[in-house]
């Protein structure tokens, strides 16, 4: 039995600091319920299985050649600190990290906290280690009040590249060193680790009313779109999840939405079902896809910066996102078709569209409707803090998101 509670979801956030643990912890969800992985496309594709390409993670249920895709795509990168490749710096007596800014990170945020390490050794051999020290390792520390006297007048002014490198001790071992230790790695050929904010994901509010922890945008969605493939039955329809890496950065890598994982997929089952090029054009024709990226939520201190009659508030269910320009895929037919599934199912449903003096940012959702020829439709749980180092959202929405996937997946 796949547990769809919000404290489900906690387990996961904690299990996952990075995209390759994203990736692991999705691994072992379907693992359990008993989906196959697959190493290759070059044999047939399985029934219920997934394939794993570094930090993303395509995972399916074949349908009948007759039916339609139910494409269901979220992202498992988070905007984040990164550890250099040579970043060992000592200065005035502190051991510290150089670091590279991935993504749009709310820096701020990073500021005072208790930060641990995680990520993955590559060996000499090429195998890969993955890493997690779960420990108050490293801090980047502000300055004081005393020695910037004028912040209180002109606001935190913060320089990414000077202000932001984290202490991580007095005596400090080689980076290098160290990560081989802890990752078990014999030889350190290359690695790709992030500091994360230790703190565990929590319920937060005198009523339980919220969700805080870091990396809910846009994990809340991976969880759930999983969650739903394996509690969905097989249908008629071939369902699939992708877990695309590198949304924060624009999505154009391998592993990203502009990557060749999902296409090659459906390519590949398009071939076990013997159709052809005609027949799959004519199939993507009544295909869906839900592209789920979290949404801003109405901020009580900043409600001028919402369009009131398109503000998404917490624990009122997932926003249907809208973008004429098409930052966007969702249309009018979209919304119709997703409103309704909705309703049938009595989910509740909001929508977000930004103000015209606000401009809005994008998802893979355009991206993957544009490669596959599949409509799109963009949808989120509304969230505050987004990019910041711990964001928080309604407790109640991941379990209406994970109702709302369901019910598409089936529809």
């Amino acid at each position: 039995m796949v547990d769809t509670s919000v404290d489900a979801l906690i387990e996961w956030l904690d299990n996952s600091p990075t995209p390759f643990h994203v990736v692991a912890t999705a691994q072992q969800l379907l693992g359990d319920a008993g989906f196959i992985q697959q190493s290759g496309l070059t044999h047939e594709v399985v029934q219920n299985g997934f394939l794993i390409r570094d930090g993303s993670l395509v995972a399916w249920r074949k349908g009948s050649k007759n039916g339609a895709l139910r494409v269901i795509g979220a992202h498992t990168d988070s905007p984040n600190l990164r550890v250099q490749s040579n970043p060992d710096i000592t200065q005035a007596g502190w051991a510290q990290l150089g670091i590279e800014i991935y993504g749009g990170v709310l820096l701020n945020s990073w500021l005072d906290r208790d930060l641990g390490i995680a990520g993955r050794v590559i060996d000499r051999d090429g195998q890969v280690h993955l890493f997690n020290v779960n420990e108050p390792l490293a801090r980047v520390p502000q300055l004081a009040i005393h020695l910037d006297r004028e912040i209180s007048e002109r606001g935190l002014l913060l320089d990414k590249h000077q202000h932001a490198t984290p202490i991580w001790g007095v005596h400090a071992p080689v980076f290098a060193d160290w990560i081989g230790e802890v990752s078990g790695a014999a030889t350190v050929a290359a690695f790709d680790a992030h500091l994360y904010d230790i703190a565990p994901a929590s319920i937060l509010g005198v009523d339980e009313s919220m969700l805080v922890s870091a990396r809910l945008d846009n994990q809340v969605s991976c969880w759930a779109a999983l969650t739903a493939l394996v509690t969905s039955p097989v249908l008629e329809h071939t369902v699939v999840v992708v877990l695309n890496d590198h949304e924060e950065v624009g999505s154009e890598s391998i592993t990203g939405a502009a990557g060749n994982l999902l296409p090659s997929l459906l390519s590949a089952i398009d071939r076990d079902h013997g159709l052809s090029d005609g027949a799959v054009f004519d199939m993507r024709s009544r295909s869906w896809c839900l592209s789920a990226d979290n949404a801003h939520a109405v901020h009580p201190n900043y409600l001028e910066r919402h369009d009131p009659r398109h503000a998404p508030r917490p624990n009122s269910g997932p926003a249907l996102k809208l973008n004429g320009n098409q930052r966007y895929a969702t249309t009018a037919r979209g919304a119709a078709h997703l409103r309704s599934i909705a309703e049938r199912a009595e989910i509740p449903m909001q929508t977000f569209m930004s103000r015209n003096n606000m401009p809005c940012g994008s998802t893979i959702g355009p991206i993957t409707s544009t490669q596959l020829g599949i409509e799109a439709i963009d949808i989120g749980i509304p969230q505050l803090s987004m990019h910041s180092a711990r964001e928080m959202c309604g407790s109640e929405d991941p379990e209406y998101l994970v109702a709302l996937m369901t019910a598409f997946a089936q529809s």
